[in-house]
């Protein structure tokens, strides 16, 4: 139990740190982190929870992580649905509390988007959903391989975490356009209940997208790594 409870707290931390961002203190008057500010918050959430829990749950926070550890050999099929069901009720705990801080403020309106992810209308470039589809895939299959390849035991070891962590500030700052990044199935959850409506008609993609994507970057680093010529 502590391992799927570090799971919980570690994918709470990622949804409230980076969502938190986007909703809190993106656009806040003059002072605003912008798009920069988000991506970086995401990355920090995941590296410090790295440190804190990888030792104990091996810090997935993240569905599509889980699949790819599984279909990479590093994970066992038995802990996939535990692991799955800590994550995506860590997230909506975490929209819970951000949702009773952000609606402190007069003026909060959930249809402003609440950082739900989403494609078509409700992408924030306006990016078509098949654009949407592939980015998703990319960007996570991308993820899992630097996951793979920092916490290989041929790795140079204790950095897993700063490579793992920038690796997903940077793939914010590609897509956040796009879809508002997802990679990571619980976030999407964990804001999409709370605007219901179109962040649940659209929320099949950022379960589906990422979950194939994990899974095809730790099949290929699975291969890139093996001892086969």
């Amino acid at each position: 139990m502590k391992k799927y409870g570090a799971e919980f707290f570690g994918t709470f931390w990622l949804v409230l740190g980076g969502c938190g961002s986007a909703v809190l203190a993106a656009a806040f008057p003059n002072v605003g982190i912008g798009l920069l500010g988000v991506s970086l918050a995401f990355g920090l959430t995941v590296l410090t929870m790295a440190f804190t829990i990888g030792h104990i749950s091996g810090c997935h926070l993240n569905p599509a992580v889980s699949f790819g550890l599984w279909a990479g050999g590093r994970f066992p099929a038995k802990d996939l649905l535990p692991y799955i069901i800590a994550q995506v009720l860590g997230g909506v705990v975490a929209g819970g509390v951000l949702y009773l801080i952000a609606s402190g403020k007069a003026g909060f309106e959930l249809s402003a988007g609440f950082a739900s992810n989403g494609y078509g209308a409700h992408s924030p470039g306006g990016y078509s959903m098949f654009a949407a589809l592939i980015t998703e895939v990319v960007m996570t299959m991308m993820f899992l391989i630097v996951i793979m390849g920092s916490t290989d035991k041929r790795a140079p070891q204790g950095f897993a975490p700063i490579s793992i962590g920038l690796c997903l500030t940077l793939i914010h700052l590609i897509s956040i356009p796009v879809t508002n990044t997802s990679v990571n199935p619980a976030r999407s959850t964990g804001v999409a209940l709370f605007v219901g409506d179109w962040a649940i008609a659209q929320l099949w993609l950022f379960w589906v997208a990422p979950i194939i994507g994990g899974m095809l970057g730790a099949v290929i680093y699975r291969f890139l790594s093996s001892d086969e010529s």
